[in-house]
């Protein structure tokens, strides 16, 4: 289920949010303790603003009050359930052409970017460009021997965006990486083929060689160039 649908069902499951307060009240162990009733209340008018917080704007908070009056006091409701399904449809067909004109937006100002870097970054003599679009420098060549794709290879590495924004490494969690070569992002496969064991190299990737058009989640957003300084330490057998 997508938070979109969690955050507007939180409004159909209001009594819901009341059950798993309950619930964690009872984890707690303070399940015999009475519970004064502004402070439930106000406590689940926190959840369901923290729900709904995401759809900021994009209603009016008095009329979703009424809307939980009307059905909590038995009152003659404003619409009908179909009717209800029909508003509810057209706002999630609506929240999904934002997102896709979001992404869409966020896609185009990042391949610009990359476009931009790696023009520039191409002409350095130092960097490298093979027919597939990657580019790469060597930072410190080794003598050991150059891994094929079926291999499995140990890595220390460091990943960031063009911009200088950092998204992973192994440096900072101490541990080195171990994976299949032909398991990884086809910038990565192309790339440590490259490279002897011992090596460490400075590796550039276009979005086709990284994630492309989806990005993850995270900071790397649709069709981002990526930047990984790469080390090879060894070929696992």
């Amino acid at each position: 289920m997508t938070i979109l649908r969690k955050g507007l069902l939180t409004l159909s499951l209001y009594a819901g949010l009341a059950t798993l307060a309950l619930a964690e009240t009872e984890k707690a162990g303070t399940e015999n303790k009475p519970v004064d009733r502004k402070e439930l209340s106000y406590m689940l008018g926190m959840d369901i603003g923290n729900s709904l917080r995401q759809f900021n704007g994009k209603f009016d908070i008095d009329t979703v009050v009424e809307g939980m009056r009307d059905v909590l006091e038995g009152k003659d409701l404003k619409m009908t359930p179909e009717q209800a399904r029909e508003v509810k449809k057209a706002f999630f067909a609506q929240l999904r052409k934002e997102k896709e004109a979001a992404k869409a937006s966020e896609a185009k100002k990042n391949r610009e970017a990359g476009q931009k870097f790696l023009a520039e970054n191409a002409k350095r003599p130092e960097v490298k460009t093979t027919e597939s679009g990657l580019q790469y420098e060597v930072i410190k060549m080794g003598d050991g021997p150059k891994p094929k794709a079926t291999d499995r290879v140990k890595v220390h590495y460091k990943g960031t965006l063009v911009d200088g924004t950092e998204f992973d490494s192994s440096y900072k969690r101490g541990q080195p990486a171990t994976f299949a070569l032909n398991g990884v992002i086809k910038g990565w496969t192309e790339g440590l083929q490259l490279m002897p064991v011992g090596s460490k190299f400075k590796l550039y990737l276009p979005p086709e060689l990284a994630y492309g058009s989806r990005g993850t989640p995270g900071p790397i957003g649709p069709d981002s160039t990526l930047i990984f300084e790469v080390e090879l330490l060894g070929i696992e057998k």
